[in-house]
């Protein structure tokens, strides 16, 4: 009897600290690191060019940096690495170090917009690009359905998918890249040449130009010559005639 006590005292001990253990297992907090947006597109694959360029712009640390040190939530929109070798090529290596730092914040918008929330928003939408006015940096978004459309000014697409969602981050996939009017869009025509100014200077005229003689002038001119010469052949007649009846007398 005193050994089945003593076993059923060492049962029941055992049962108590594995049953603690198991509740202070299940219930301790996992630790939370830090939200790292390059992290979240390597885990959703096929985005290795949107992450290089991220890195190289410094765009992924100002993320990360608003991301786990302020309270305001991010959206951005994740082309594949398909959506950029559709580009034309050598559209990447034309651009300059801070066009590609305009190109990648275009993709960025400084609020959380979950998938709902795309049917009520006030286009078009600011992103860190900034300027918003036609021919700069006009995000456009509308819905039909649940079909969320994107329209830049230069290439209209869909989100496709999306790929991480919290309380601060949102990340959704499209199958292009957005191409804002400020770097791709079509050059402003040359103004329309205006009149000629009056300090100009007029050209001379041409010898074709200069006016002529009408016929009756010309006429006129001709036989006042022919009066003339006659004149002057008599006058000489007169002298000879009188030089030789001189010499004779």
């Amino acid at each position: 009897m005193e050994r089945f006590s003593f076993l059923a005292i060492t049962f029941l001990f055992l049962l108590h600290s594995t049953t603690t253990s198991i509740a202070q297992t299940t219930t301790a907090p996992a630790p939370a690191g830090p939200l790292n947006i390059t992290a979240v597109l390597e885990k959703a694959g096929q985005f290795n060019t949107l992450i290089r360029l991220m890195k190289s712009t410094q765009i992924a640390d100002q993320i990360n940096n608003q991301l786990n040190n302020s309270n305001t939530g991010i959206t951005i929109f994740a082309p594949t690495d398909n959506a950029f070798t559709s580009l034309p090529p050598g559209t990447l290596n034309s651009l300059t170090d801070q066009q590609k730092v305009s190109l990648i914040q275009f993709h960025v918008i400084p609020t959380l917009i979950t998938m709902s929330q795309f049917q009520t928003v006030s286009n078009p939408l600011r992103t860190q690009a900034g300027n918003t006015d036609n021919g700069q940096f006009p995000l456009n978004v509308t819905t039909a359905g649940n079909q969320v459309n994107i329209s830049t000014g230069v290439v209209n697409t869909t989100v496709s998918n999306s790929l991480y969602s919290d309380s601060k981050l949102a990340v959704y996939q499209v199958d292009k890249v957005l191409l804002p009017l400020a770097i791709f869009g079509s050059a402003a025509p040359a103004p329309a040449p205006g009149p000629a100014s009056s300090k100009e200077k007029k050209k001379p005229k041409a010898a074709a130009d200069e006016p002529t003689a009408s016929p009756k002038e010309a006429a006129d001119a001709s036989s006042g010559s022919r009066l003339h010469w006659i004149k002057s052949e008599m006058w000489i007649l007169s002298i000879v005639i009188g030089s030789f009846f001189w010499l004779h007398l």
